[in-house]
Order: C-alpha cells, then structure tokens, then sequence
C-alpha cells in the first residue's frame, strides 16, 4: 500500500494491517467489534477512534455504508463523480426528536446512491456508533417505505423520527433496534411506524 504523507502511531499501523488482512482473507473488513476483541480494547469506542484516525489521515475510507465498508484508498476508483442532495434536518440515534427542515444541499458521491430520491440526515446522538455511526455524521437515505429484516431505517414513530434496524415483531410489532449494547429496543405496534428510508451512505467531515 503507497505512502499516503500522514505518518501512523504504532498501534494504528497495527489496526490498519489487520483491516487490510481481514479484507485479504475474507473479502470484508472486521467490524469495530471484531477490532475490539482482537486487539483486547475495553469497548468498540476504541476502535472507532483508531478507524477514524485512519479515514482522517487518509488511509481508508467508508466509500459505502455498511459497518463492514471500509477500503484502503488505493482502492478508490478515480475521479468519483458526485451529486447534490437535499440536508433534511436532524436525526436521532438515541430516542425519536422531530426532524428539521433546513434549507441546504450536500455534495454526495454518486457511487452512494441508489434509484429513486435521496436525502441526507444530520445524527445526533451515539446508539448506533457499534455501526459506525457517530453523533454528527452525516447519513444518506433512500426515500423507501418497505424495508427488509435488519436494514437500518428512518423510521417515524408517533409521529418523531428515530434512526435504527428495523425487524419485525411476531404478533405484528416492529423492533427498532439501536446499535449500542447499553441501550434497549424500541418495540411498537407495527401501525405505528412509518419506514421513511433506508440507510445507503455514511459521510463523516473532519474540522
């Protein structure tokens, strides 16, 4: 892999091998968990802080959501076309608040999109960060209302949008689970919740 003119501390040139081996051995990247456990790290926070270090000095990037979508840069294709996206509001990753409407676009990377409309959502909050996602990234949604089993959601909920993995309830009720281990599901009857969009894209911004 080329210099990339940003020097790594020991410990992320350990991580960042083991990124590159995992993607070499089994074709995915590790998630921050399997990076926890393999380095012995007290929780996935400390991962995410060697991966954002990483994407920061320009070694790898999350070129599309997925908590297993890290590349190195070398394998960036060329010249990324992008486009431009309505910036909605805010969402959360904690509990439901109500969206905004803020007048504003955001440059996005075409590879991210899908067909039909898009938007992009501000997170606040970190019950999603064991997914990669940290309180005020940027997420790329596809407008859909159906998702399948496990896709992560813009889900409205009485009437308050949350972001979180929907899953069907036995007895017709829907599970919004949160990617953090400290926090517990939100469980409603399925008619009260309207799937808004999927999660395609996750965009992160260094200032």
């Amino acid at each position: 892999m080329a210099q990339h003119g940003v020097p790594l501390t020991e410990r992320q040139r350990q991580v960042l091998d083991f990124i590159l081996r995992s993607l070499g051995e089994r074709g995915v990247a590790p998630t921050l968990r399997e990076i926890a456990e393999h380095f012995g790290f007290a929780s996935t926070a400390t991962a995410q802080k060697h991966v954002d270090h990483l994407q920061k000095k320009g070694w790898l990037v999350r070129q599309r959501y997925s908590h297993r979508g890290l590349i190195p840069v070398d394998e960036l294709p060329a010249g990324r076309d992008v486009a431009e996206v309505p910036l909605l509001g805010i969402v959360a990753a904690g509990q439901p608040i109500e969206s905004l409407d803020l007048p504003a676009r955001v440059t996005v990377p075409r590879d991210l999109l899908h067909a039909g409309e898009h938007y992009v959502l501000r997170v606040r909050g970190d019950s999603m960060v064991e997914d990669g996602i940290l309180d005020g990234d940027l997420v790329v949604v596809q407008a859909r209302t159906r998702a399948r089993p496990g896709e992560m959601v813009i889900a409205l909920v009485d009437g308050e949008v949350t972001l979180k993995r929907f899953f069907p309830d036995e007895g017709g009720g829907v599970r919004l689970q949160p990617a953090n281990a400290a926090m517990e599901p939100i469980r409603v009857p399925a008619h009260r919740v309207t799937v808004q969009g999927i999660v395609v894209g996750l965009m992160r911004r260094y200032a």
